[in-house]
Parts: structure tokens; C-alpha cells; sequence
């Protein structure tokens, strides 16, 4: 009997030691702060934004279900799309180095122009922090922040959950549903999907 309770009591302690910052972000809830540096070397806070939609796109180039989205044009036409209505648009890469994903600044510069991204800015979470602290697990993992800073929907970026360039334009954009619907004042009626792709090369 004492066996089994140092054992639970060692299994709990060790729940407990897990840090916070590697809970998952919730819909509903305040959208976890952070600071990051981009390709160019800007820094960039989320908590500067307030006032504003975001939207948080976690990439990965080299996985075949975020090349589904570059491919056909459907990143890229989104991220212009919501840029021209003001709302702020980064694309965040967990990659750490030497994983896929990771790209040193010129070769990142190159394949971005190759993929014809264009988010408000790429920013680097290298060592994983804030990729942990959303819980984002996969690429694409897409967040959608309101101007009042309180996160509105989190998951895939549609309901098609392939690497088929032509699933595209048949598929439901989870994305532009909670754009349309927080900038028309009504309540998301999908907050939360389970994210599909590649999982996030995190350095452990």
C-alpha cells in the first residue's frame, strides 16, 4: 500500500512539474502574451496588437500539408486577403536546428519569395517556447485574437485534412469563418478543430 502511494504521489508531483506554459491555449481565453523576432530582425509583441485581429500560422515549408496551402496559392491569397481588411498576420516557425523546417535567414528569405508568403512577418521560435505556449502541434496550426486580445478559434486551418492541392477549393476555411464571424460581431460558431499536418520538429 505505501508502494502504491509513493508511486501516485510521484506521478502527481510530476504532473505538477509540468510548467503551465505547455498547456494549450483555449478558445475563450486570453491569448498567451509573447515576444518574437522576425526574419528581418524586428521584434514583435503581441500585446502592442491590442485593437487588432491576428492571426497566429504555424509553417513548416518542407511538410507536404502546409505545401497543399502554398501550392495552390491558398496561404498566401489568405494572408493577403486578411492583411487588406488590417488584420495582422504571423507566421511562426518551432523548427529547432537542424529539423525540418529550419531555415538560416538568406535560405528563409529565398524559399519565402519561392512559396510567394506574404504574412504581415515570419517569426522565430527557434527553442519552442511559444509553439508550447499555444500547444500548437501541428503545421499548419492556426489562432485567430481579437482586438480585445481574447482568442476566438484554434485548430486546422479547414475541414480537409490532406495533402491534396485540389482539396482546396472544395474545403470549408475554418479560418475565414472566425474572421467573419468576430469582425461581424457574432460568436464563432466553430472555436476549436483539431489541427492537421506534419507535428511541430520542437527540439525535445
Amino acid at each position: 500500500m505505501l508502494k502504491k502511494l509513493g508511486t501516485l504521489t510521484l506521478v502527481l508531483g510530476m504532473m505538477l512539474a509540468v510548467p503551465s506554459a505547455y498547456a494549450a491555449a483555449k478558445p475563450g481565453a486570453p491569448a498567451p502574451d509573447f515576444t518574437l523576432t522576425d526574419v528581418e530582425g524586428k521584434e514583435h509583441k503581441l500585446s502592442d496588437l491590442a485593437g487588432r485581429y491576428v492571426v497566429l500560422e504555424w509553417v513548416n515549408y518542407d511538410c507536404p500539408f502546409v505545401a497543399k496551402h502554398y501550392k495552390s496559392g491558398n496561404m498566401p491569397a489568405l494572408q493577403a486577403k486578411w492583411k487588406e481588411k488590417d488584420v495582422v498576420w504571423f507566421s511562426i516557425n518551432s523548427s529547432a536546428e537542424g529539423k525540418q523546417g529550419h531555415f538560416e535567414t538568406a535560405a528563409l528569405k529565398e524559399r519565402m519569395a519561392k512559396e510567394k508568403a506574404a504574412p504581415t512577418a515570419y517569426l522565430l521560435d527557434t527553442d519552442g517556447t511559444v509553439g508550447k505556449l499555444y500547444g500548437a502541434k501541428t503545421t499548419p496550426h492556426m489562432y485567430v485574437i481579437n482586438p480585445e486580445g481574447g482568442l476566438i478559434y484554434a485548430g486546422a486551418i479547414d475541414d480537409k485534412p490532406t495533402t491534396r492541392v485540389k482539396d482546396v477549393e472544395t474545403s470549408k476555411s475554418y479560418l475565414n469563418a472566425a474572421l467573419e464571424a468576430g469582425m461581424a460581431g457574432k460568436p464563432v460558431e466553430t472555436a476549436s478543430t483539431n489541427a492537421y499536418g506534419c507535428s511541430v520538429k520542437y527540439a525535445k
